[in-house]
Formats: structure tokens, C-alpha cells, sequence
């Protein structure tokens, strides 16, 4: 049948004569269309579903490309300044070390009492007392409280303060009180106060290990 009579045909072709439950009985050309207006739909929905896996594919890939190339990055930053780092470490280990030979030890506490006791009284001053605290234990180092108690004029008092701040070991001053002695000599001040010194907590470093 030629392509003219095929169409011819289908011209004829009452779409209420059609038995859908029998296609094989519906005119040739008629089938052909039909099959491959099929086919073409088939096509397009594969193609269609196929292109969405790969479009998904390819976000993930872009996403992993973004990362890996963010962790090369970092990772180059550190390599290339691995150098940097250590030499860092190494001035930050000097200068812990400086520090904690500013801190004094247990056998050095008495020692230090008496440099405070000894500026004191070289600068004009009265003891009252003058008494360790309980220590108080904190991760990486304890600290000693030392209570302080004096008599003196506010100049005698103010160089005491600054000596004690002076000194080589590290001494911390905290919580202070100043007062007149008594109503008829106030140019006489009683001052409370709490020094705190401080040692390397050598059990904490232990525990780390």
C-alpha cells in the first residue's frame, strides 16, 4: 500500500469504529502511528528520567569536588607551613618554660614569704600577720594564697604594693581592703589584702601522659 492510499485510508478511519480491545484488528497505518507515537513517548520518558539521574549524579560530583578541593587546600596551607608551626611550638614551649620557672616550688614558698615580709617592713610597714591560705588546685596549675595584713601610711602602702608586684616570681594581688587605723589618726591605714602565687601542677601533667 502506498503512502497516498495509507492516508486516504485513515481519512476513512471513524475513531468510534475503533475497538481498543483489539488493536490488531484497527488498519495498518493506523497501528504504525500509533506504535510509534509509543515509541516516542517511551523515548522521552526514559530520556527524561535518565537525564534527572544524571543531573543528580552530577550535583553530587560537583559538591565532592567542592569539598576535596576545600581538604586539599587546608591540607596544602598546613603543609606548606608545617616549618612555621614547629618553629611556633618551639617559641611557645621556650616561653612555657619561662613561666613556670617563675612559679615557685614548694621549697621556695618560705623563701618568698620572707621577700614580702622583708619589703614590708623596708618600706615603712607593720605586720600583722601574715599566713598561707589553703591551696586551691585547678588543671594546670595550684595556687597559693598568702593573706596579708599591715599598718602604714598610703605612700609606705603604695611601695609595698608595687614591690610585691616587682618581684621576679609571679605574684598576683587580689581583694584588698584599706581602712583608717583609728578616727583620731587617719593618716594611719590598716590594709587587708590577698597575694596569690601560683606553681606548676606536675600531677595534671602526668595525668596527661
Amino acid at each position: 500500500m502506498s503512502l497516498a492510499q495509507s492516508i486516504e485510508s485513515l481519512k476513512k478511519v471513524d475513531i468510534n469504529d475503533l475497538d481498543f480491545n483489539n488493536i490488531g484488528s484497527w488498519p495498518g497505518a493506523l497501528k504504525v502511528i500509533v506504535g510509534a507515537l509509543l515509541l516516542v513517548v517511551l523515548l522521552f520518558l526514559g530520556y527524561h528520567f535518565h537525564l534527572k539521574d544524571l543531573q543528580a549524579s552530577l550535583e553530587r560530583a560537583e559538591a565532592q569536588e567542592t569539598t576535596l578541593r576545600r581538604d586539599f587546600a587546608d591540607k596544602s596551607f598546613r603543609a606548606a607551613n608545617l616549618e612555621a608551626y614547629k618553629e611556633q611550638l618551639e617559641e611557645i614551649e621556650e616561653r612555657f618554660g619561662a613561666l613556670l620557672k617563675q612559679l615557685p616550688s614548694d621549697t621556695e614558698v618560705p623563701g618568698l614569704l620572707e621577700d614580702i615580709t622583708q619589703m614590708g617592713l623596708n618600706s615603712g610597714l607593720e605586720f600583722e600577720s601574715i599566713t598561707l591560705q589553703p591551696e586551691v588546685t585547678t588543671q594546670f596549675y595550684i595556687e597559693l594564697p598568702i593573706r596579708i595584713v599591715v599598718q602604714g601610711s598610703y605612700h609606705d602602702l603604695a611601695t609595698f604594693v608595687s614591690s610585691v608586684a616587682g618581684l621576679p616570681r609571679i605574684v598576683t594581688l587580689h581583694d584588698f581592703t584599706i581602712a583608717p587605723l583609728s578616727a583620731g589618726n587617719p593618716d594611719l591605714l590598716k590594709m587587708d589584702i590577698l597575694a596569690k602565687t601560683y606553681r606548676y601542677n606536675e600531677a595534671a601533667e602526668g595525668g596527661q601522659q
